[in-house]
């Protein structure tokens, strides 16, 4: 596998161009999740499976995340971004003609392989045109993505779809994307990329999850993002109730901006100092304390904001770690698909299981199986860490 060499300056420019293309990938879940009240109008028929149209999208992220790194890697890091964003625009495109359901839904599956391109793809690139020492700030910037397209989503996307109809801002997708594709295809013509991997053999291709998961550099970053993840969502989902309603919609819009907020300054400053990995271990603990600071004041609008923003310690420094963990682009590759793996599973299972906890458990045992989570987090990383060391 090649190793990446200090490029010696960051090129900033192209850094924000990829980041861009973040936003539309992570788009790709938020154009449904932001109207989502609307998709019922849009497909009435559907019942219970209209939720499908928010989660398919990851569906092949669980199945194929580890076998993505491989393929990125075999097919060129340039030409997966770009080729995902313009699958991407044209599954939007045709979502925008108001497909009958059933179409709707295997264009989301399809819509689910370009996100997987993109969220393997374009955290690669910008660890191989960022130089050493700016590498944590470029992929904090780049684990932003989320946050930074759900707000302009939300603040931008909402009052859109409302005027014009939701079926506009899946158009509207559409030509992000290709405007992105076009933009990108240019700008990425004479940059150097990593030379592409052979694409092992199908036979193979099971042993991919034992050789990363056996690895504690290349499955770290997944084993303590998938925490995170479980968290994330469920988070945003059942908190709300429980914070004073005159307060909630303000603590709710600044609980993402806390985390972006908390990353790009506190996050960047620390990844000066300490690696990524200790980073992400300090953000679980401040978590897990946040959990107690809401066991005790529940709904406490101060203590959503403190989580939110442990949590975007650990949201950036997460994807700093793949290539201070990792020589390789091959292994980080293959460290982001297994990333992209864990973080689907994460989504998808975290609100539905803390959900169930709430029935059964209460409010208490809510809260005692977030911190349990974010501290599992801390103890992985640990585990990993102190296994890493006698190797």
């Amino acid at each position: 596998m090649q190793n990446i060499a200090d490029v010696g300056r960051t090129q900033w420019a192209l850094v924000l161009a990829i980041w861009a293309a973040g936003l539309g990938a992570a788009a790709q879940y938020g154009k449904i999740s932001v109207i989502f009240g609307q998709m019922s109008d849009l497909y009435p028929d559907a019942g219970a499976g209209i939720g499908f149209t928010v989660s398919l999208v990851g569906f092949l992220g669980i199945l194929l995340g580890v076998l993505a790194g491989s393929v990125v890697a075999a097919l060129g890091f340039r030409r997966t971004l770009v080729g995902a964003l313009w699958v991407g625009a044209a599954m939007s495109g045709l979502q925008a003609l108001h497909l009958p359901f059933e179409a709707f839904l295997a264009s989301r599956v399809i819509e689910g392989l370009s996100h997987l391109g993109l969220v393997v793809a374009a955290p690669t690139l910008i660890a191989q045109i960022s130089a050493e020492r700016d590498r944590g700030a470029t992929l904090t910037l780049w684990g932003t993505f989320f946050g930074v397209a759900f707000a302009l989503l939300a603040w931008i996307g909402v009052p859109f779809a409302l005027a014009f109809g939701p079926l506009s801002l899946f158009a509207a997708h559409a030509v992000l994307m290709s405007a992105l594709a076009l933009g990108l295809q240019v700008v990425l013509r004479d940059v150097p990329v990593p030379e592409r991997q052979p694409l092992p053999a199908p036979a193979a291709w099971p042993g991919l999850h034992l050789k990363i998961y056996r690895s504690p550099r290349m499955n770290a970053p997944a084993a303590g993002w998938l925490c995170y993840t479980t968290c994330f969502v469920s988070v945003l989902t059942v908190l709300p109730p429980y914070i004073d309603p005159q307060l909630r919609a303000v603590v709710m819009g600044l609980m993402p901006l806390a985390s972006i907020v908390s990353s790009l300054t506190l996050g960047v400053f620390l990844l000066r100092h300490i690696s990524a990995v200790q980073l992400i271990e300090l953000g679980f603990a401040l978590c897990a304390a946040s959990m107690v600071w809401l066991w005790l004041m529940p709904g406490d609008p101060v203590a959503c904001v403190a989580l939110a923003a442990a949590m975007g310690l650990v949201q950036g420094a997460t994807f700093a770690a793949v290539p201070q963990l990792n020589d390789s682009t091959g292994d980080r590759a293959s460290s982001n698909g297994a990333m992209a793996q864990a973080g689907n599973l994460g989504n998808t299972i975290g609100t539905p299981v803390m959900v169930a906890v709430l029935s059964v458990a209460g409010y208490t045992g809510l809260m005692l199986t977030m911190m349990l989570v974010y501290f599992a987090g801390l103890v992985v990383h640990l585990w990993l860490a102190a296994h890493r060391a006698t190797r």
